[in-house]
């Protein structure tokens, strides 16, 4: 009989090539290949190394694209300032690269226009921010805190608008879009689709079919999606195989479900295997060969459970 290429002992193999070994739970089936993820790599993935070494790398992992993070994160979009737009735009051709996205969390939401500029310049349409703001709010209080958002959101999203950019807002923990119904209404009163949700299950609880349906609920206003569990967390020091949980095909959650999911909506924006490691700053692994290994090891992972022949 022929393997199930997603069950648990197809699943230790892709471990195999990793620089730790884990023990796993028990995989599900194989879903039928709906989505082809477009694939783009997290530059805070490989700590503070430079673009130089970066940017080789992405190809190898399956991308098309670079997300570029500041410090604590990593440093690459300080490089970006220092080595200038023109020599940046050279690197990036040279590995047929594109800049995907910008992530910005220390800018928010308010302080964009001019980096919205500047992606405009390097062809970048995508950036991720925070929503400054209360949180853990629900019910009327929370739809009135977010349609009060969306207001002061209007002259930020008619830069977006002249740019070409999208603003994504990941559902980060304390913020204002963190839960469900926060994004649901982010959705629905945001005044302009330059405004979408860059959606993080490392955030949400770790509940599949919740995450799956989520994805449906928010059908045409995710721009990003990170390939991220919450798995054994990430703000204290621990080995580095409970750290590497966060990685889809390590931790407990099912990523099939939620998958299906997106290609059901026919989603075609960005995907990111995504972790932070404690503390930020460093890479995921030691080496860059090491980090590229393990972004490969999940991006077998998620093929497979996609039904990937």
């Amino acid at each position: 009989m022929k393997k199930d290429p997603c069950d648990s002992q197809t699943r230790r193999a892709f471990l195999g090539t990793a620089t730790v070994s884990l023990t796993l739970p028990a995989m599900v089936s194989a879903a039928p290949a709906r989505l082809k993820p477009r694939y783009i790599i997290g530059s805070s993935m490989y700590g503070y190394k430079p673009l130089a070494e970066i940017l080789p790398e992405c190809s190898k992992a399956g991308a098309t694209a670079i997300d570029i993070w500041p410090k604590s994160h990593g440093n690459q979009r300080e490089q970006l300032e220092e080595m200038g737009e023109d020599k940046f735009k050279r690197l990036l051709a040279k590995h047929s690269i594109s800049l995907g996205c910008i992530t910005q969390y220390h800018l928010g939401p308010f302080g964009l226009q001019e980096e919205m500029r500047v992606a405009k310049r390097l062809g970048c349409t995508t950036i991720v921010c925070g929503a400054r703001g209360p949180h853990s709010l629900k019910g009327e209080e929370l739809k009135s805190a977010v349609k009060t958002f969306m207001e002061q959101m209007k002259p930020h999203l008619a830069v977006a608008e002249e740019t070409g950019v999208t603003i994504a807002i990941e559902n980060h923990a304390r913020s204002l879009i963190e839960t469900p119904d926060s994004m649901k209404w982010l959705k629905e009163l945001r005044p302009s689709k330059n405004l979408s949700v860059a959606l993080a299950p490392y955030h949400l609880p770790q509940e599949a079919k919740l995450i799956a349906q989520l994805v449906r609920d928010l059908e045409g206003c995710i721009e990003m999606f990170y390939a991220w569990q919450h798995g054994n967390g990430c703000h204290m020091k621990q080995p580095k195989e409970t750290e590497l949980l966060q990685m889809p095909g390590r931790g407990k959650l099912e990523f099939r479900p939620i998958f299906k999911a997106l290609g059901e909506i026919k989603y075609d924006r960005w995907t990111e295997i995504f972790m932070h490691p404690y503390p930020r700053g460093i890479p995921i692994l030691e080496t860059v060969p090491q980090v590229t290994e393990e972004i490969n090891r999940a991006r077998t992972y998620i093929d497979h459970c996609l039904g990937a022949r």
